[in-house]
């Protein structure tokens, strides 16, 4: 169960006490609950000695995968708010690291190791060798000191490189770290983590690209950025050079690349030069002397341009090297077996386009252009006087007999210049190839055939063998024709008339053709030779026909000449917009290609890459599995030391060597411990029980023989003590005698004091009796005011007690009374609101019922009109026109109108109105009043008659608005109770077919 505990220092001061006694386990099992728990997530000061404890503990352990864990819970404490804190710790447990494994390597005799891969030390090929092979003991110790710490090693700087990637606060520690890493490979030679350690940093690289939108990621647009970048790719690259691993180093060369072509800036010409120094030594190492070559055209002409003081030393040094690597590219292009089997001329030249970009060239340089460049830019007259004139007699010069001589003094030259020019050794045999192939070219331009021995004393500095050996290179590469005769031993060349050679041969020192050659113009030649022929044998006849043919053709180009221009004009023109429709479409299909490649490309990247990723994923999952089993042994192993340093284990697997208790099950080890238990315990039984009847029987024994020894030995006591006794009872009495005369002399002494005594007594009893009695009298007085006093005290303590019991009563009673009134009074609102909703729904009852019952009236009143419109419509026809006509009513009741009960056609009889109601006028045809005919729909005004022709107007206007929300219940309440009708209003009569409706609209 973890510790808890409130303030770090505690736990500090805890460890510190788990290592003086020397328990490091349990110390770091304590720092390791601090740094984990979440109550100390704040970074405080004391979690940096915290972690630098907890670190050299798990150093000491060699526990990485708690390390681990530890430095990414310190990540997510201090990360925020002190990261100088991480980058401290992190060098401090490097730091530590290094000083263990230097210390193990000081201690060990083995400087490299001979495992692989330490994230796999136990292969299956490793433990058959160790099987049939001897192994002593220093070898083994060597083994046990060495490994574990170079492995724990490695583990804390990818670890580190983990914890810190794609982090722009500690990006200088991350690069610091990287090149730590590359340095322990180069020390240890270390090419799997190596190899490892490249592909880790490409991954982090890619994840920077990635997830660059979070709130820490790397700015690889930053110029520091990429130089940090640039600086750790130029050592890693440095060190795959020095370790050899080629294919590692052009990786390196690619990834520089990549950073080239993400910065926006031009790099910095010294990280340039170093670039292409290491590039062409990448180059030369693969066997690509072509581009070898061009990366020193390109340092060059950079050094040229960028360095201001370029000493002349300086200059001949670069120039002369920039000759002898460009004179050392082979003549005839080199080509592997497979590719001469294999038709690879394809992948060839995209690998020469790819390797061009590299350089930062549109395209793949070529033998001559470099030639021609060096030319162009006078590079010759910097190069040194012995090395200068190689130039010519390999490229310009034609004398085959003094060719090898003149190169073998250069060559010569070169290798005394050892010491000092180291670099240009390694061009000698290229350039001794090339004069072979030279050589050959120019004898075969003179020589028809000539014999081995005198072509070998032309090349002294080459074998038969060497030399044959170019001859058939140079005839398979249809570069020279050539054939050896082995029974004369000599060479024949151009003898066959029917072989080409190459039209591209390279450019060289050139004399005349080879008779194949001359055989491939025979036709052009034998043209040419007859049309001069012709010109001198010409008869006159020809010339004056020639002349007259001559004549009629200027005369047909006069005529159609013009016609002829204009169609050239427009063929010129179609020509050129075919020409532009087929570019357009050129560059359409490119763009299609282009971005279906692409689509392709990043299809197969991301193929690539979660293959990768997926591939990462099971090997983490694989190392984790094997760090767990690691541990897991390692703690078994622990164990079982453990175990075998007690006397039961030391006993039960005596016979039993360590390693082979790794491989077996637990569960027979603990019966192997169980059945050792019983065993011990059985034997002990057996043991004690004989000790226990040995004991017993020599008990026995012994008390047989002391029993007469013991009573003889109880005699003699017995008499001794009774002596003694009587001895000193004597003494015992004469002392009493003489303490007894010396009391009696004492108090005979003494009595004569005894009256002194009393009267002392008396006197001093007498002197302190007044003084006794006047305090005890005090006393009593204060007793009694005390007394008094608290009474006091008392009886007004209960007055108010009493006083604050009866005020609280009296407030709890007034409580008591307000509270029951609110409660009465709102029980009064309560049964008021009640009975006002009983009111309510009453009286909408009530009402409910009325308007039923009205419209019921009202639906009687319209069937019994309907019927006396029916009954008079069948009476009488329609009747005429009848003019407008004005009429008093005396209520705006429904009544039966006056005109129906007149005999008067356009006036009815006036009724007198009410008198409390103004009177009014309809205005409208007579005739409605009479027969309540119906056409459409007709408006009626009702106005007062009092008004003027204004209002009038203004009621007869509004007549025609919309008709208030009033519905059936006011259309009912008019009628009900027309008599409650205040002041005037205006009214819509809306006649229908067989009824009238009176719907009131403004009041």
């Amino acid at each position: 169960m973890p510790a808890y505990f409130q303030r770090p220092e505690n736990a500090l001061k805890r460890a510190n006490e788990f290592l003086e006694v020397g328990k490091k386990q349990p110390a770091l099992d304590v720092l390791y609950d601090v740094i984990k728990s979440k109550k100390h997530r704040t970074w405080q000061k004391i979690h940096e000695p915290i972690m630098l404890k907890y670190l050299e503990l798990c150093v000491d352990l060699r526990k990485s995968h708690l390390a681990k864990e530890g430095l990414y819970q310190y990540k997510n404490i201090c990360q925020q708010v002190n990261i100088k804190s991480l980058e401290d710790v992190v060098r401090a447990y490097l730091k530590l690291a290094e000083e263990k494994t230097e210390t193990a390597k000081g201690e060990s005799q083995q400087m490299v190791l001979d495992i692989e891969d330490l994230d796999n030390i136990q292969t299956p090929e490793s433990v058959l060798l160790s099987a049939v092979s001897g192994e002593d003991t220093q070898d083994r110790t060597d083994r046990l000191l060495l490994t574990p710490w170079v492995k724990f090693l490695w583990e804390s700087y990818r670890q580190c490189l983990d914890l810190l990637r794609n982090n722009s606060k500690v990006e200088r520690l991350y690069h610091d770290i990287a090149q730590q890493a590359f340095k322990f490979c180069l020390q240890y030679t270390r090419k799997a983590e190596f190899r490892k350690l490249c592909d880790n940093l490409r991954m982090h690289l890619g994840q920077i690209q990635r997830h660059h939108n979070q709130s820490t990621a790397i700015n690889l647009n930053n110029p520091e950025s990429q130089s940090m970048h640039l600086e750790t790719r130029l050592v890693q690259l440095d060190s795959a050079i020095s370790m050899e691993l080629w294919q590692e180093a052009f990786k390196a060369v690619e990834d520089i690349h990549g950073l080239f072509a993400l910065s926006k800036k031009p790099p910095k010409p010294q990280l340039m030069a170093n670039y292409y120094n290491k590039v062409s030594t990448v180059f030369w190492k693969s066997g690509n002397a072509l581009f070898h070559a061009c990366t020193l055209h390109r340092l060059y002409h950079l050094s040229r341009e960028m360095r201001k003081n370029l000493t002349q030393e300086e200059m001949q040094r670069m120039s002369t090297r920039v000759l002898l690597a460009t004179l050392s590219i082979p003549i005839t292009p080199e080509r592997t077996d497979i590719a001469r089997l294999l038709d690879m001329d394809g992948i060839i030249v995209e690998k020469h386009r790819r390797l061009a970009t590299l350089l930062g060239l549109q395209s793949p340089p070529t033998r001559q252009s470099l030639i021609n460049d060096m030319v162009r830019f006078n590079l010759l007259q910097y190069i040194l006087p012995e090395v200068k004139e190689l130039y010519n007699w390999l490229e310009m010069d034609f004398h085959p007999l003094k060719l090898s001589g003149r190169v073998t003094k250069v060559l010569d030259w070169v290798r005394d210049q050892a010491e000092k020019e180291s670099d240009l050794q390694q061009y000698v045999p290229h350039l001794q190839s090339n004069t072979i192939l030279r050589l050959l070219q120019q004898v075969a331009q003179i020589y028809q055939s000539i014999e081995f021995s005198r072509l070998a004393s032309l090349v002294p500095f080459v074998d038969a063998f060497q030399l044959e050996r170019s001859i058939v290179d140079a005839a398979r590469h249809c570069d020279l024709q050539v054939r050896i005769d082995h029974s004369t031993r000599t060479l024949r060349f151009g003898s066959d008339l029917n072989y080409s050679t190459k039209e591209d041969s390279p450019v060289g020192p050139f004399l005349q053709n080879m008779p194949s050659a001359q055989i491939r113009n025979q036709l052009t030649a034998m043209s040419s030779s007859l049309a001069k022929a012709i010109q001198i044998i010409r008869p006159a006849s020809i010339l004056t026909e020639r002349e007259e043919q001559s004549q009629l053709a200027i005369a047909a180009y006069l005529k159609n000449g013009r016609k002829d221009h204009q169609r050239i004009l427009a063929r010129r023109q179609t020509i050129e917009e075919r020409k532009e429709r087929l570019e357009s479409l050129n560059i359409q299909r490119e763009k299609e290609e282009l971005e279906q490649r692409e689509a392709e490309q990043q299809k197969v990247r991301k193929a690539e890459e979660e293959r990768l990723r997926q591939e990462a994923k099971e090997r983490e999952k694989e190392r984790i599995m094997q760090e767990h089993e690691q541990i897991k042994k390692k703690t078994v192993r622990e164990r079982l030391e453990q175990i075998k340093k007690t006397e039961l284990g030391a006993k039960a697997f005596k016979d039993i060597d360590i390693e082979d208790l790794e491989e077996l099950d637990p569960d027979f080890i603990m019966a192997k411990q169980v059945e050792q238990l019983e065993k011990e315990k059985r034997e002990l039984q057996e043991r004690l029980k004989n000790q226990e009847k040995k004991i017993d029987y020599f008990e026995r024994a012994k008390r047989l023989e002391e029993i007469p020894l013991i009573k003889q030995a109880y005699e003699e006591q017995r008499i001794k003590d009774m002596e003694l006794w009587e001895l000193q009872e004597e003494e015992r009495i004469s002392n009493m005698k003489v303490e007894r005369e010396k009391a009696l002399e004492h108090k005979q002494r003494m009595s004569r004091m005894m009256e002194d005594k009393e009267n002392f007594v008396s006197k001093i009893t007498a002197a302190r009796s007044f003084i006794y009695e006047e305090k005890l009298a005090a006393f009593q007085e204060r007793v009694v005011d005390e007394k008094k006093k608290r009474l006091e005290d008392r009886k007004r303590q209960r007055k108010d007690d009493r006083r604050t019991a009866y005020y609280r009563q009296k407030e709890e009673e007034a409580q008591r009374i307000h509270e029951e009134s609110l409660k009465k009074e709102r029980e009064e609102l309560e049964r008021i609101e009640q009975e006002q909703r009983e009111e309510e729904e009453r009286e909408y009852q009530e009402k409910l019922q009325k308007l039923e019952e009205q419209e019921r009236k009202q639906r009687a009143r319209q069937q019994e009109i309907e019927e006396r419109e029916s009954r008079r419509e069948e009476e009488r026809r329609v009747p005429e026109e009848k003019p407008a006509t004005k009429v008093r009513l005396a209520s705006p009741r429904r009544r039966p109108f006056p005109g129906s009960e007149s005999t008067n056609p356009t006036m009815a009889t006036p009724v007198r109105p009410e008198k409390t109601r103004p009177p009014l006028f309809l205005i409208g045809p007579s005739h409605i009043f009479d027969s309540f005919s119906v056409y459409g729909g007709l408006t009626v005004v009702v106005v007062p008659s009092g008004g003027g022709w204004r209002e009038r107007e203004k009621a007869r206007e509004e007549s025609w608005g919309p008709p208030r929300d009033g519905g059936a219940d006011d259309t009912a309440e008019a009628e009900e109770k027309p008599r409650e009708r205040r002041g005037t209003g205006t009214f819509r009569i809306s006649c229908k077919r067989s009824f009238i409706s009176v719907i009131q609209l403004k009041r």
